[in-house]
């Protein structure tokens, strides 16, 4: 069995457009979406209703959450003055276009979801987040201590955690405390759809395969895969530019940053 997981399309109609027909080339089993469908480009009913008319079961990201409580404020860690600025003006686009039955949809999506595989491959707990189980906006980075991670998981109960919300994939294996049996734990940041912040402007999602071979007892028991997919950057960044959003979102796309 093979699961297909994308995020963070944030408005970008031509990235998921790109994602999508990737998919549908490739033919996993099931697909879901781990939220933040809007801000920062000019296409949020657009990719909303992509999502809508495809059935894609989706989570809230904290951007959705934003726009669906029609607030001013998105639950984004800003660093700096101008980041917030810039931020300001692509929510308030983003409140100022959405339909009424899209910002509905975003105010009723779920926060979580979870997958249990009781027996084939092997039982299995799956948990879909945005940012973490603990909160919808927490950034779960790569470098984080080990045990902190685990944690984190070990709270939540699951063995598989997917998520998105920092833009910059990976896949970390966690191991058991030493005092504990094997039981290794994952951690997967799927990466983004729309606004890639690793460097690759490519549109990101991730397959995770699941077979005989799947296991929690060994570092290599769960294999997942990156997709990379390109599509038309520039058509997206001269659509940010010829709207009232700020141009240096569509520098951000070009540069993937």
């Amino acid at each position: 069995m093979t699961l297909a997981f994308f995020s963070d399309v944030h408005g970008n109609l031509p990235a998921l457009e790109a994602v999508l027909a990737d998919l549908d080339q490739r033919r996993p089993d099931m697909t879901f979406c781990l939220g933040d469908l809007v801000g920062y480009a000019p296409w949020p009913n657009e990719v909303i209703g992509e999502v809508r008319r495809r059935g894609i079961p989706t989570i809230a990201g904290n951007y959705d959450q934003g726009i669906g409580l029609n607030s001013a404020e998105c639950g984004c860690a800003y660093k700096t003055d101008a980041d917030r600025a810039l931020g300001a003006q692509s929510i308030a686009y983003t409140n100022a276009v959405v339909g009424a039955e899209e910002r509905r949809y975003l105010r009723l999506l779920p926060r979580h979801l979870r997958l249990e595989f009781q027996d084939e491959p092997c039982p299995l707990n799956l948990l879909l987040v945005h940012g973490s189980p603990r909160k919808i906006n927490e950034y779960l980075f790569e470098d984080r201590p080990e045990a902190s991670f685990r944690r984190v998981l070990q709270d939540a109960g699951a063995d598989v955690l997917l998520f998105g919300h920092t833009h910059k994939p990976f896949h970390r294996v966690l191991p058991a405390a030493p005092d504990a049996p094997p039981h290794y734990r994952h951690a997967l940041n799927i990466g983004s759809v729309g606004k890639p912040k690793d460097g690759d402007p490519r549109a990101a999602y991730l397959l995770l395969h699941l077979d005989e071979q799947t296991s929690l007892a060994e570092p290599t028991g769960l294999r997942s895969e990156l997709v990379r997919v390109p599509y038309d950057v520039e058509r997206a960044a001269r659509a940010v530019e010829a709207s009232p959003l700020p141009d240096a979102y569509a520098d951000m796309l070009r540069r993937a940053y």
